[in-house]
């Protein structure tokens, strides 16, 4: 056991934990942060990424040792109450179906436009290729990504409203 010190959504926390543990039980069972989810524990679904620096993670293989910069997780992309855009894109274009993979597609798809704020079609399928999604709601993840970018192109939060329509 030793000391570890994480910055997890604009907090620091240390604590004393076995530094091999996986980011993912520290962040469910010790923090209490229910957005990354337990799916494959082999790194290769998705539903447990979080951000770490702005890089999709996968936390279920990431050991609390290796972890030294920012780690965001679904908690908290939200800020002062208001939904990250695409938080919101995922609510009006209905993504969810059973709802388990939708923290590693909303993680995945964050990190993807923080990286490339107007991705082709290409870009969004390759993007997303890793945060697999067993309802098969593909087209409408990809229709989130659209009306996120459609509403930062548009600096208008309405016509990220009417967006997909």
């Amino acid at each position: 056991m030793s000391n570890i010190t994480l910055h997890v959504n604009g907090a620091t926390h240390t604590l004393d934990i076995d530094p091999s543990t996986r980011l993912l039980y520290i962040l469910r069972n010790d923090l209490g942060l229910q957005g990354p989810r337990f799916g494959c524990g082999l790194g290769q679904c998705g539903a447990c990424t979080v951000l770490i620096d702005g890089v999709a993670t996968r936390s279920c293989v990431t050991t609390t040792s290796r972890v030294t910069g920012k780690i965001t997780t679904l908690e908290g992309l939200s800020k002062n109450g208001e939904l990250d855009p695409v938080q919101q894109a995922w609510i009006d274009e209905q993504v969810p179906q059973c709802g388990f993979c939708q923290n590693g597609q909303i993680m995945t798809a964050k990190a993807l436009l923080d990286r490339n704020p107007s991705p082709t079609d290409d870009e969004i399928r390759e993007g997303m290729a890793r945060a697999l999604c067993r309802c098969m709601t593909y087209y409408r993840v990809q229709a989130a990504i659209k009306r996120v970018v459609q509403g930062a192109q548009s600096n208008d939060p309405a016509i990220m409203e009417d967006a997909a329509k």
